[in-house]
């Protein structure tokens, strides 16, 4: 079967872990810590927490910001559930803002549109940004919007390791208070589990340090009774968790981060050769803006109205093929879980349009040309031409 994703490890990747097996350290050690200091150099942040899964990294990078019960959060309703379930978390509330039809990122003219008809106790506190299938939202302009309406951002870049917008890196936060990676083994790279908060300011990055060790800082400085100081001595100070990323997932991360840019750029060699095949088919094919450089970690299709054939069937049509295809996203305010947040069908009508006639593709570094070949063989026995 050929997975919508994989990922890719090596006889380098695998004696790195054993390494680590090997020394004094297999979790609070070293390597966390270098893991750190590499992405952050890759990406041009001053700092970068890592977490045991970008999921944490969320919800630390929230409390960071200062999220809090009754506070809202806006988002991306064409994201996986993580990207609003952090706001939860913190006891705020969450809205949406529709996505934009052409790149599936959160549209900006919407927000706007958004925020001038929101009273102002409405008003966000934190906008998280999902960089759909790893292209940059329009962070200038929501940037922008953030210094007039006074709320922080996130950047959600679980996706876009190794992309950029106008030129500066994603993870740099050139537009945004804190950007987050994933690690999972489907993204550009992966250390098992695990995720990262990258930011330039320095209470966040130490507050969300504390925050993923229990709340426990064993700075001396830092101490509120700095008389008992000792050897052993430390000091919780907030509620925090135990989300650290462990020696053994930032030794593996460390050594994919070596690969970032074959795999970013192995990626873009895939999507334009599926761009190549596929546009005389009734298909809509991933845009990505001309000041965008994308990390493709997904490649969707959109089924037109007289492609001639439906979602399911296709899908379907791909698994008797031996091919596993996916489907990215349901959008979030249509789960059942938010329905009882007063969310519905209709609300947010371009990530439900988007969503009826998606499917996501095989894209991985080690995607084969024969397995693409496989791929673009059933689409094009199964849509129309245009």
């Amino acid at each position: 079967m050929i997975p919508y994703g994989k990922q890719d490890i090596t006889s380098c990747d695998i004696q790195r872990i054993l390494e680590v097996l090997q020394s004094p350290f297999i979790t609070q050690g070293p390597k966390s810590v270098e893991f750190e200091v590499e992405v952050a150099k890759k990406v041009g942040a001053e700092y970068a927490v890592s977490f045991n899964s970008a999921t944490s990294a969320l919800h630390c990078a929230c409390l960071a910001l200062g999220l809090r019960e009754g506070d809202w959060v806006w988002t991306s309703p064409n994201s996986f559930v993580a990207s609003s379930n952090c706001a939860i978390y913190c006891g705020a509330k969450v809205d949406f803002v529709d996505i934009c039809k052409k790149t599936y990122n959160l549209d900006v003219d919407l927000l706007e549109i958004k925020l001038k008809k929101t009273k102002k106790h409405k008003l966000p506190k934190i906008l998280i940004a999902v960089h759909f299938a790893g292209q940059s939202c329009d962070m200038q302009k929501i940037f922008m919007l953030s210094k007039k309406y006074g709320f922080k951002i996130i950047e959600d870049a679980s996706h876009a390791l190794g992309g950029s917008y106008r030129g500066f890196p994603i993870g740099g936060c050139a537009f945004s208070d804190i950007t987050i990676f994933s690690f999972h083994p489907v993204k550009i790279i992966t250390s098992a589990e695990g995720g990262m908060a990258l930011t330039q300011i320095p209470k966040y990055s130490k507050k969300m340090q504390m925050l993923r060790n229990h709340g426990i800082t064993k700075e001396v400085a830092d101490f509120e009774n700095p008389k008992k100081v000792m050897p052993w001595y430390y000091e919780q100070q907030i509620l925090g968790f135990n989300y650290r990323l462990s020696e053994l997932h930032a030794a593996l991360g460390i050594s994919q981060l070596e690969r970032l840019e074959f795999y970013v750029q192995k990626r873009n060699e895939i999507a334009r050769f599926y761009d190549e095949n596929l546009q005389d088919l009734c298909l809509t094919l991933p845009y990505v803006e001309t000041h965008n450089y994308s990390a493709f970690h997904l490649y969707p299709i959109v089924l037109q109205k007289n492609s001639g054939i439906k979602r399911a069937e296709l899908f379907n049509r791909f698994l008797k093929a031996g091919i596993s295809p996916q489907v990215h996203y349901i959008p979030i305010h249509l789960q059942p879980f938010y329905a009882r947040f007063g969310f519905k069908k209709g609300d947010f009508k371009n990530a439900e349009a988007y969503y009826k006639n998606a499917i996501s593709l095989p894209l991985f570094p080690t995607l084969t040309l024969k397995e693409q070949n496989k791929v673009i063989e059933v689409l094009r026995k199964s849509v129309n031409l245009l």
